[in-house]
């Protein structure tokens, strides 16, 4: 990280289908090993499969699964004489995204389905109903910020 200026914000081109800078955002944290095209495939084919199980349109449910997953509140550690410190600190709004996105991906590459796509799509249909492990970990984030809660005037 450079010391000397702030790093440029670069633009993320929306994807094609959905016309979307999440959904484009969501693809690349997708992505293994440069391989965007195959990501692209797993990411629309769990949209299909959205689709197909719920009724509503798959793009909705994504985003009603990564607004359900965003962290308010997360820890970060601070030393303070000699003693480490988990002071609870709120989180930015670009982090609290790419944190959901990640949280997602994450879980979903957990689960014991078959392919990919049946585990992303298993994973954001319980994450926009408020189920799922993401929203487990959401949940845990910000228990933990609240029992910490003695140390938020530490924070920096």
């Amino acid at each position: 990280m450079s010391r000397r200026t702030k790093a440029v914000k670069r633009t993320v081109p929306p994807d094609p289908r959905y016309d979307s800078q999440t959904v484009s955002k969501f693809i690349s944290s997708l992505m293994y090993q440069g391989k965007k095209s195959t990501a692209e495939r797993i990411f629309y084919s769990a949209m299909d499969m959205i689709e197909e199980r719920t009724g509503q349109p798959g793009v909705t449910v994504f985003k009603q699964a990564i607004s359900n997953v965003k962290p308010a509140l997360e820890v970060k550690s601070r030393r303070v004489g000699g003693a480490s410190l988990q002071v609870p600190v709120e989180v930015r709004p670009e982090r609290r995204t790419a944190l959901a996105m990640r949280w997602v991906i994450d879980f979903a590459r957990g689960r014991a389905e078959k392919t990919m796509q049946e585990r992303l799509a298993a994973e954001l249909i319980l994450a926009s109903k408020g189920e799922g492990n993401a929203i487990k970990k959401k949940e845990d984030t910000h228990k933990m910020a609240e029992a910490n809660r003695a140390f938020a005037h530490y924070r920096w």
